[in-house]
């Protein structure tokens, strides 16, 4: 095993690099929903317009990108914190969600400029929305993790042991 690669599995092994890695595992989950939603929503007609089906299907992974995101990632429990965190949350999500309306604008330029199949524009309007998403990753991880910002070492180690004991108890004796 090279130094690097073991460098990498020990960080993965830390607090921040758990975090990070559920962080990115709770996006690619949710960008999965809002693909999965777009392309049921506008490959099937349910939903016709390009910006239509892009809002929906990003509005619908919100709330599970918020929980995920809150509790899985951050370790967060109990009630949310409307200003610190519900609101800081939503406005990113919308920021995120605009800037891929932006790029459904483009792609509704490209399928009405050209006569492409259905199938063609379906993938075009899921294919940006990922670049959207992707675009907005960095952006959101360092928002994010200063929103759910755990503010004293304790609070650290209290998920850390938490999370040690569901591993303890999850593992065959």
């Amino acid at each position: 095993m090279s130094i690097a690669l073991s460098d990498a599995i020990a960080w993965s092994k830390t607090h921040q690099g758990k975090k990070l890695i559920r962080f990115t595992l709770a996006s690619v989950i949710t960008t999965m929903v809002s693909l999965t939603t777009i392309l049921v929503v506008y490959g099937f007609h349910i939903i016709t317009g390009i910006y239509t089906a892009t809002l929906f299907g990003n509005v619908v992974a919100i709330v599970p990108s918020y929980y995920l995101t809150r509790a899985w990632a951050w370790g967060k429990r109990g009630r949310s914190h409307l200003r610190k965190e519900v609101l800081p949350y939503w406005l990113m999500s919308f920021a995120g969600i605009a800037f891929s309306l932006l790029g459904a604008m483009w792609v509704k330029q490209i399928v009405h400029a050209h006569d492409l199949d259905h199938l063609v524009d379906t993938i075009l309007v899921a294919g940006m929305n990922l670049v959207s998403f992707a675009v907005f990753w960095v952006l959101k991880i360092l928002l994010f993790n200063r929103i759910f910002h755990t503010n004293t070492i304790e609070s650290i180690d209290e998920h850390l042991w938490e999370e040690e004991a569901r591993q303890g108890a999850a593992e065959p004796a």
